[in-house]
């Protein structure tokens, strides 16, 4: 009897769950404009077809596109919000960053970053289930199984979002130091900033040359100078290289010395770097006490403590 009503409770709770996932991603219908609009191009960027970047499913030549698409979409954006708590134009904004998805407009970024998630978790959720069911487990214990592998796919994405963009942030780091000493030697020289830095990305390669690219192409489509430096230094991930564009916008205007704001710059990000390394090498040094305390003092204990009974209790 209890065995039987365990199995009752189980499958109760499978299907409450199944139920309020379904209604969870694929909400009642609302109104009929509201449902047309993200599609016809007058809703703006709200809601879950405005990640689409502006693909028509409508008028798309296969019919499994336009009868599943949207529902897929909508089900990624949900799946998505649960891995990634911050809006649209800020994950838009950390998958340039770390250089996800180029090629792509922002919003043509966010969806693909919302099916990469979604597809992730459905095929963790699918390996938990399958491998709680070969191993004959009770429904709740399938269930339970089945949502975490499903969560632990979806943080996968997100894990790999940080680390692209933790790994070009530590790169850029290195570079621009030698950045600003180069831009130096050349603004002293006698070269203009646009020139300068048209000399650097003729010959350097790396993250920071790659932005200073972009800024030379957005000056050359018709954006002023000082507006593509300003550019740059929002979107760009690492602060010092944000302070460096500030400071060619800053000079492009007014005329600063140029050359020896460059030079501080550097010695700055320099220095940074060095208490960085600082302490890394701190916290790798005490990492390596973890084996000796852990291993060796038990042992050394041991030995101390050996003789103690025959000592104090005349033990033989």
């Amino acid at each position: 009897m209890v065995e039987q009503s365990a199995h009752l409770l189980a499958a109760i709770l499978t299907s409450a769950t199944v139920v309020a996932a379904l209604l969870w991603a694929f909400p009642p219908p609302k109104r009929l404009s509201g449902r047309v609009r993200p599609y016809t191009g007058a809703g703006g960027r709200s809601g879950p077809g405005a990640a689409d970047g502006g693909r028509s499913w409508a008028t798309s030549s296969s019919a499994a596109v336009r009868l599943f698409g949207p529902i897929v979409l909508a089900a990624a954006h949900r799946v998505g919000r649960v891995a990634e708590r911050v809006g649209e134009d800020q994950l838009a904004l950390r998958l340039r960053q770390a250089r996800l998805y180029s090629g792509l407009d922002d919003r043509d970024r966010v969806a693909s970053y919302r099916l990469a998630v979604l597809g992730t978790t459905v095929m963790f959720l699918a390996l938990g289930a399958g491998v709680t069911v070969v191993l004959r487990q009770s429904t709740l214990v399938v269930l339970v199984a089945s949502l975490g592998c499903g969560l632990a796919g979806a943080l996968r994405v997100r894990g790999r979002l940080d680390r692209t963009l933790e790994r070009r942030r530590s790169k850029m780091k290195i570079e621009i130091s030698t950045i600003n000493q180069l831009l130096a030697i050349r603004v002293r020289s006698g070269s203009g900033i646009i020139h300068a830095v048209g000399e650097l990305t003729e010959r350097g390669s790396g993250e920071v040359i790659g932005e200073l690219r972009t800024a030379l192409r957005m000056h050359r489509s018709g954006m002023s100078a000082p507006a593509a430096f300003r550019r740059l230094a929002e979107v760009t991930p690492e602060a010092h290289c944000a302070r460096t564009y500030k400071l060619l916008a800053s000079s492009e205007e007014m005329g600063v010395d140029l050359a020896s704001g460059l030079r501080a710059l550097a010695d700055d990000a320099r220095q940074t770097r060095r208490e960085a390394l600082r302490r890394s090498a701190t916290k790798r040094r005490s990492a390596m006490l973890v084996p000796t305390i852990a291993i060796l003092a038990p042992v050394m204990l041991l030995f101390v403590a050996a003789p103690l009974p025959q000592l104090i209790l005349g033990w033989k």
